[in-house]
């Protein structure tokens, strides 16, 4: 039997989660001007709460300008030099914190390696396989906070997460290969895309892990308070983090299937 207790942010959570969306949604299938002002706007805002949660204090308002500024900029270099630009940025940024250097300047590439990435692969293979990593994001944690708190059970890595459970991690890999049977049906993706749908899953777990291990050894609860229920944005977008570079890794590989039936919701 579940206490009332563990659904008191649920309402919150769900507001709060689906307005993210909904923007998130909007701007993916616009695309163009309207994806990248997002992009760009999340990477600093991502990158300010990492400074602050490394004690940058006020210069935390440096990161976000490099962040932003390296997304602009991004936009008209390319190959090593524009690889070269974000690395420079995220030592740049790694300057302003007080502690833990190396974990802002490793944390911070993955942000901007992220952001670019994602908006690039916008350019290039259109809305729909954005669409999927979203859907697979938000199943995995949809499934797990359920499950976790309907089924409960051993605790998945209860030093760094001790909410996470086994029964929640595994729910999560489950819903997502569900989204990747969903997305066959549309697509000419062949059968690998279930297991990559789980893979990615483990890895949008793992960045929620990583970004909790982040926070603990800050000693904080939140990166910020910017969205309610959530806390700061990388509070809810550390699981796409780690699925985006998870989903851009298995691009340099394996090429991206063909969209088969043009959604009108997805696009291109």
């Amino acid at each position: 039997m579940t206490s009332p207790s563990k659904w008191t942010d649920l309402r919150q959570r769900m507001i709060s989660g689906f307005a993210l969306a909904l923007v998130g949604i909007v701007a993916v299938r616009l695309g163009g001007v309207w994806f990248t002002a997002l992009a760009t706007i999340a990477a600093g805002l991502m990158l300010w709460e990492l400074a602050v949660m490394l004690g940058a204090g006020r210069k935390a308002l440096i990161a976000f300008a490099l962040g932003a500024g390296a997304m602009l900029a991004a936009r008209v270099t390319s190959g090593p030099l524009e690889i070269g630009m974000l690395l420079l940025v995220a030592a740049a940024a790694a300057t302003v914190v007080q502690r833990d250097r190396a974990i802002c300047f490793t944390y911070g590439l993955a942000i901007l390696l992220a952001a670019d990435g994602l908006t690039d692969f916008r350019e290039v293979n259109g809305g729909t396989w954005l669409f999927w990593l979203i859907f697979v994001v938000i199943t995995t944690d949809i499934a797990g906070y359920f499950a976790g708190r309907l089924i409960g059970g051993r605790k998945f890595w209860p030093r760094i997460s001790p909410k996470k459970t086994w029964s929640g991690t595994i729910a999560g890999w489950i819903g997502a290969a569900a989204i990747g049977m969903l997305f066959r049906t549309f697509t000419s993706a062949g059968v690998d895309l279930i297991w990559i749908s789980a893979a990615v899953s483990l890895a949008s777990q793992m960045g929620d892990i990583t970004e909790s291990a982040i926070k603990r050894r800050a000693g904080i609860k939140d990166s910020s308070n910017l969205i309610p229920g959530h806390g700061g944005l990388l509070d809810r977008f550390d699981g796409l983090l780690g699925a985006s570079l998870a989903m851009l890794a298995f691009a340099l590989f394996v090429k991206v299937p063909v969209v088969s039936i043009v959604l009108p919701i997805v696009g291109h």
